[in-house]
């Protein structure tokens, strides 16, 4: 049972070294709205045509 204990020891002091050497990690989980920043190119920018709704006009139905 010593064995467990002493293993996840080690193991979270690797874990917490790993973390403290990452750099900027952010930790606070999942961001809606204007907390969210990506440096990712937006979604708006795809190359795709825009298809063009699938209803048609007013006019047209009898």
């Amino acid at each position: 049972m010593w064995k467990i204990a002493v293993g996840f020891a080690l193991f979270a002091g690797l874990a917490l070294y790993i973390l403290s050497k990452g750099g900027d990690i952010d930790m606070s989980g999942e961001k809606h709205g204007a907390d969210a920043t990506h440096s990712a190119a937006p979604a708006a920018t795809s190359s795709a045509p825009v298809a063009a709704p699938a209803t048609p006009a007013a006019s047209e139905t009898k």
